[in-house]
Parts: structure tokens; C-alpha cells; sequence
């Protein structure tokens, strides 16, 4: 039973009133019907775990002076003892109404109030029904509510932590711009490649790894396979300070097709594309191989914009939608 929800406050001290008005008045008049005597009203009370304290006085009194004390004001007056005790009497209460609720062998109440009883036990099931049903919707929307806290509170952890991810990527890669060593910005491009498709919710098939000749002391492409949309991407990245022509493209086309079209690709420039390599890309789609170009400042704009909700997969499906829609390899995202 959770028939204790309303509450109070005496003037004096905080009392917890643990049964609604309704339920209190209706056990008033129903246990002195259900029970033949003063004595099995306090035999009632005392099964129902009442404790001696509460029921002494009362008892002594029917023993001494039965005629001076009703079973109505036996009733009253040890529920609302127990109504207003300040201690945790929750079991006693429950098991009061469950005694109530329960009852079935009306044959033990005096013939008169047999009726009368039967309807008051019939009345205290639909209240106590209906105040269940109230206290566990109650109790769901409660749930409820603790979940979608809960839940909000994962996410704005969550989105904390991510935007703390790509500020660090952003800082990370802009400090690239700064490093003269072409060696070393690769070693350094390839974890921040990494870190920037993982910050963004990119699935990274394979690492990317820098390719190039170290005897050379230039490292000028990192290559990688990520996972968009459920669609893999073979990409490639050229550091270079020249446009990328169709030389530098055609490989990477060729791979997309040594693999029988089953990935896509996408190619990253640090300079923009000329005009023939974005023709050798076009060529490429009508064969069926899907090449996407971008440029690291679009990137890096993303990444400035980011706080307004720039985000680097939208991004990259716009160009990609462009290339398969539009036929434009080349389609700038500003």
C-alpha cells in the first residue's frame, strides 16, 4: 500500500500526515463495523503491529470503564496517532489499510452493520486503487524525469568532452602552419588526422600512415581509409605550397579503382586544385570512381566555426552529395 502522501504542518513541530483525509475518515467507520467488540478493535490494532504504547491507556480504560469509550473513538483516536507520530510507523499504517482492504468474512460483524460494512470496505478498495495508481504515475513521471536529467546531463558531458577534444585538435593543427620542417609537420599530421576524424564521430578503419621518401626529408602524403555514413572513404592528404595538378590526383583515382569502386575517396590539399586535376576527377565519376577534393583551409574553417555549429561530417557530405548529384568533384564549402 503507498497511501501516505499528503503533509502537514502543526504549529509547533513538522508532522507527517501519512493518510489522505478520505482514507483516514473512511477507516474511521469502517473498523468499528468490522469488529463485534472494544477488545477485538484493540486486538485488531495490536495484530496489525500498533505497538502497546500507543494502545495501553486505551486498554486500561476498556477494562476499568468500557461504557465511557466507543469503538469509534478507540478507532479515532489510535489512527490518528499513528497518523500524526512523528516516528516511522509506514508498516503499521499499511497494514492497517491492507487488514481493511482484504477483509472477506463479513459473518463476524454484527448483522446490522454487515451491509454497511461491505460497502466501506468496497469504497476504501477504489480509493486506495486510484491512489496507487496516482502514486506510481507519480513515481514513473518521477523516474522519468530523473532519466531525462540524467540523460541531458550525459550529453552536455558529452558534448563538453568533444568540444574539448577539437579545440585541442584545432590548436594542434594550427600550430602546423608555424612548423617549417616538412618531416616533422607529416609525423605530426598524422595523429592530428587521427584526432580530428575520431573528435567528430568519423570511424577510422585504418590509421593513417605517412607515405613519402624520409631520405628526402619530405613527407607529402598520408593516406588512411575512413568510414562515413557507413560508406568507406580511401583518403589522401598532400602538404605541398604548388596547386595539385592531374599527377598527383591519378593515383589516387586509381586506386578507388583497383579496388572495383567499392570505396570512395577523398583527397586533401593544403593549395587549392588546378583546373585539369578537377577535370581528371570529373573523368573519374563518369567511370563510376567518386572522388571528393577539399582543401585544408575548409578544414580549418570548419574547426574556427565550430562554437556556431560548423561540423566537420556535414561538411564532407556536402561535398560528396555534390560530386555524386552534381558531378562536381571540386565543390567549395565555405
Amino acid at each position: 500500500m503507498s497511501i501516505y502522501m499528503a503533509s502537514g504542518h502543526s504549529s509547533e513541530t513538522h508532522v507527517v500526515f501519512h493518510y489522505p483525509p478520505e482514507v483516514l475518515q473512511n477507516l474511521k467507520d469502517v473498523i468499528p463495523l468490522l469488529c463485534r467488540s472494544k477488545k477485538d478493535v484493540l486486538s485488531f490494532f495490536a495484530g496489525a503491529g500498533v505497538p502497546d504504547s500507543m494502545l495501553s491507556d486505551i486498554r486500561t480504560q476498556v477494562q476499568t470503564n468500557k461504557d465511557a469509550i466507543s469503538k469509534f473513538e478507540i478507532v479515532r483516536t489510535v489512527l490518528e496517532r499513528l497518523n500524526t507520530k512523528k516516528d516511522n510507523q509506514l508498516r503499521e499504517l499499511r497494514e492497517v489499510v491492507r487488514r481493511v482492504t482484504e477483509f472477506e468474512d463479513f459473518s463476524s460483524c454484527w448483522p446490522n452493520d454487515q451491509l454497511k460494512a461491505k460497502g466501506l470496505v468496497a469504497e476504501l478498495r477504489r480509493v486506495v486503487e486510484v491512489k496507487d495508481a496516482f502514486t506510481r504515475m507519480r513515481i514513473e513521471r518521477e523516474n522519468e524525469a530523473k532519466k531525462a536529467k540524467a540523460e541531458t546531463e550525459l550529453k552536455i558531458h558529452a558534448a563538453q568532452q568533444r568540444r574539448e577534444k577539437i579545440q585541442a585538435v584545432a590548436k594542434d593543427l594550427f600550430a602546423l602552419f608555424a612548423q617549417s620542417d616538412a618531416h616533422k609537420r607529416g609525423k605530426a599530421l598524422e595523429g592530428v588526422l587521427n584526432r580530428l576524424f575520431e573528435a567528430y564521430g568519423i570511424s577510422i578503419r585504418e590509421a593513417f600512415t605517412i607515405k613519402g621518401s624520409c631520405a628526402e626529408g619530405v613527407i607529402e602524403q598520408i593516406d588512411g581509409v575512413v568510414e562515413i555514413d557507413g560508406d568507406p572513404y580511401l583518403v589522401e592528404m598532400k602538404w605541398w605550397s604548388s596547386p595539385i595538378g592531374p599527377g598527383e590526383v591519378s593515383p589516387h583515382i586509381v586506386r578507388i579503382f583497383n579496388r572495383g569502386l567499392q570505396v570512395k575517396g577523398i583527397f586533401i590539399s593544403y593549395t587549392h586544385y588546378t583546373d585539369a586535376a578537377i577535370e581528371t576527377c570529373k573523368q573519374a565519376l563518369a567511370g563510376g570512381a567518386v572522388v571528393t577534393l577539399c582543401t585544408l583551409q575548409e578544414i580549418v574553417s570548419v574547426l574556427e566555426r565550430h562554437e556556431q555549429g560548423a561540423d566537420l561530417r556535414t561538411m564532407l557530405r556536402t561535398k560528396v552529395h555534390a560530386a555524386l548529384l552534381d558531378k562536381k568533384p571540386w565543390h567549395e564549402c565555405s
